[in-house]
This record gives C-alpha cells, structure tokens and sequence, in this order.
C-alpha cells in the first residue's frame, strides 16, 4: 500500500517512492526542490522538516538523528528528511526553503549563556547619506529602498558562508568563520564578500531603484581577530551575540571611509591573512580609531588580483536566474536539440524539471563557500542522475547546452570573463558528479 506524503505550503501531495526511501528520497523522486547540503548523509541540517500529522507513522529517529536532535534542542516534530522513512500518511513542512537560509544556521551551534573564543572576520556595511535620504523620501519608499538593500547586500554575506549578524538602522553586520575556518579563508570570505556587496549595490541603483531617482553608496570595514560568541542574555530571552575588540574596531575601519572617500577598507590583519599578492590594495592610511592606541594601518581594497571564480559566480547568479522559467527553457531546448534521444529520460513535468535545474545551479554556487560539503552533495547528484538513466556521454552537451544559455542569458561572448568562470566551475560539477561511486 503507498503511503501519501503531503507537502504544506506548496499543496502537493505525492506517493513513497519505496519502503525503504526517506523523505529527502520521496522529494528528490518528485522533483519538489528539497535543500540537501552534505548530499543527504546526516552531515548536516539542511533537509530538516516539520512533521504537522503522522508522526507516528515515521521510522524512529537514527542514533546520528537524535545525537544531532539533543544538540540542538529540537522539538519531536522536527526531523531530518534524508534519515527518516515513512510508514504511513504524514503532512509535513520543509524547514529549509532556500540555500541562503543554509549559514544562519550556524547561530545554532554558538554555545548556550557562555561565549567562546573564535577567530572571525567582521564585516560593517553603512548606507551612506541615511539621514538626508530618510527626511527627503515618503516612508514606505524607504522601508522598500531598504529592504532591498538589505537583501541585495546581505546575499554576498551569505553566499560566502558568513552570517547576517544584525542590522542596525542603516547597517548590515556580517561575521565570517563562528565554526572555524583558517585565518585565510575566513578573511577571504569577507572580502569576496564586500566585493559583492559593491556588484550587487551598482546593479541596485541601475535596475531597481533607478526609478526613485536616488543612488546609494555605501562603505564597508572589514577586521580579523578573536572575538567572543554565544546565546547570551536573561535566561528567558538569550540571542546570538558577538562580543570583543575585533567588533568595535571593525565599526571604527567602516567609520573611517567617509573621511577617505573610499569604498572597502580592511584592516592590515586582513590584508596579511590573504596575501598581499593576492589583493589589489589602493591608497593606504594610517589614522587613530576611537578606543585604541597608536595610530592602525587600513588598507583601501580595490578587488582581487587574479580572476576570483566564486566572485564571477556570484556576480551574474541574480542575473541567470532573474527569470527561473526561461533559464530553464533555452537550456533543455538547447539539449534536446543536440540530443534528441535524451528526452525519453524526462518523463516528468517540464516546469518542475525546470525549476529543479534552477534549485540546484543556485545551491552549487552558495555551497562552492563550503567545500566540505560541496563534494559530498555533488557525488549524491550524480548518483542520482545516474539512477534516472544519464551516462558519462550526456555531460559534454550538458555542459555544451549551459555554456550556451548561461552566455544568451548574460549576452556574452566567449572569452568573457564570466563566461571561463562558468566554464571552470561545470568542469568541477561534472567532474565531481561522475566520480558518485567514491561516496
């Protein structure tokens, strides 16, 4: 007897694929996109859901399930899709609806009334001209113009496995490493970062807000040091907290644009985590922060100094997937047209196939920030395209049919800079995607 799996929020229900598939197994089968980081091995949290009814109908929690459950503090009724099976009828909710919700995650795991030491980079972006802009336009022009910058600029924060920590009036708090890291990657995060935050503020005020005839600017501080983190507070209402040096200094470097009419300033612990080699640094200063001695040495950055692939991906995924529908459609036209005989393999709905494709392409591109990761998920994706019929002789027009839709897309030609970057980047999908059998 199938068992119904019902899916809140979306009103689709769907039949268990088998007696021995997990939920994340049912989702995968029916093409509902389904967040599954580590590749559905339990390594993460990504695929958890809520069951509203039918709990009982579930196979008990894994001993890896429960270990994770006790760490987190889950209720009963959240479970982790890929290590549960159903028995019968559950109407559940998924709790993970895109992969930019993936990195605030880690706010979970920050220690409980106490604060450990960490070594993070912290990231303060300001909105400059808030006071002017806010006494010239109508309120909800500026919650709207707000909401987009925080959106379009928090994006870069999480596309490079760092956390939103808090926005405060006109500032967005980024922190780079709470679950460890090197000093390097950390850093290096937090610049790809902030050099993101500039691509997506320009594409901002040319496309979005261009019709309230304003521009916003911005300047961004980036510090690197140890810093204190937990769930602190009154018992009955502790929040993630970021306490220390590092923080307050990170402010004063982002205070410190102004005055130097510059874009990104970092700190020279940043600037010596990455590799001088590595940046192209403008101007350099030398002034006095508030609260400490000595005058700090900040550096004006300008971008990296070799092609820095996350960096390319990051930039134009808004712009592929702008609209998901007709990405979707120039690339399997495209693949149906150089192989024809591969349409027998998709036997679903096309607009789901589609927004599937789309789900995924995005979730690589965030995950690119998480090699750990990456790889495992990568080699899940292959298993299963193998499972569904795709053989090693289908990735060249695969990757031939995105070359081409990711260039009409973006009308570019090669050798566009995006364009290798994409190249490169599908290299390493596929590459992965065909070595399944080392899971």
């Amino acid at each position: 007897m199938s068992h119904l799996i019902t899916y809140a929020g979306i009103n689709r229900q769907v039949s268990a694929v088998s007696p021995s598939a997990s939920i994340l197994d049912v989702s995968i089968a029916h093409q509902i996109p389904h967040v599954h980081e580590c590749g559905g091995h339990g390594n993460c949290t990504t695929c958890r859901v809520r069951v509203l009814d039918g709990n009982q109908h579930l196979s008990p929690p894994s001993i890896l399930e429960e270990t994770t459950s006790r760490g987190r503090k889950w209720d009963p009724s959240i479970r982790l899709a890929c290590q549960t099976r159903p028995r019968g009828d559950v109407r559940l909710q998924r709790l993970i609806w895109s992969i930019a919700e993936v990195n605030q995650l880690q706010k979970e795991l920050a220690p409980e009334g106490r604060a450990e030491e960490r070594d993070i980079a912290i990231l303060f972006c300001d909105l400059r001209n808030f006071t002017k802009l806010s006494s010239a336009t109508l309120t909800f022009d500026l919650a709207y113009m707000l909401n987009r910058f925080y959106t379009a600029l928090g994006e870069p924060i999480l596309m490079n496995n760092g956390i939103i920590y808090q926005y405060v009036g006109d500032e967005i708090v980024g922190v780079f490493g709470t679950q460890g890291g090197s000093r390097e990657k950390n850093c290096t995060d937090a610049v790809r970062a902030a050099l993101g935050m500039q691509y997506a503020l320009d594409h901002l005020n040319k496309i979005e807000l261009k019709d309230f005839q304003v521009s916003l600017q911005s300047g961004i501080g980036i510090n690197f040091g140890t810093a204190f983190l937990g769930h602190l507070g009154h018992p009955t209402h502790r929040q993630f907290s970021v306490i220390g040096d590092p923080v307050n200094v990170a402010s004063r470097i982002q205070s410190q644009t102004k005055p130097t009419q510059s874009k990104i300033l970092i700190a020279d612990a940043v600037a010596d985590a990455i590799g001088l080699g590595k940046l192209q640094l403008g101007r350099t200063f030398h002034p006095e922060l508030a609260g400490k001695e000595g005058r700090q040495t900040l550096h004006e950055l300008l971008r990296f100094q070799e092609m820095d692939l996350q960096l390319e991906l990051q930039s134009t995924l808004h712009l592929l997937l702008n609209d998901e529908d007709e990405f979707a459609k120039i690339f399997y036209d495209k693949v149906f047209e150089m192989a024809p005989g591969v349409k027998q393999l998709f036997k679903n709905n096309m607009i789901d196939q589609g927004r599937l494709l789309t789900h995924m392409l995005g979730g690589i591109v965030y995950t690119l920030s998480r090699p750990h990761h990456l790889h495992t998920g990568l080699r899940k994706l292959g298993q299963n395209h193998h499972r569904y019929g795709v053989k090693a002789h289908h990735f060249p027009v695969v990757k031939a049919a995105m070359m081409h839709t990711i260039a009409t897309v973006l009308q570019l030609e090669a050798p566009a800079r995006p364009l290798l970057a994409w190249s490169s980047a599908l290299d390493l999908v596929i590459d992965a995607m065909l070595n399944w059998e080392k899971m």
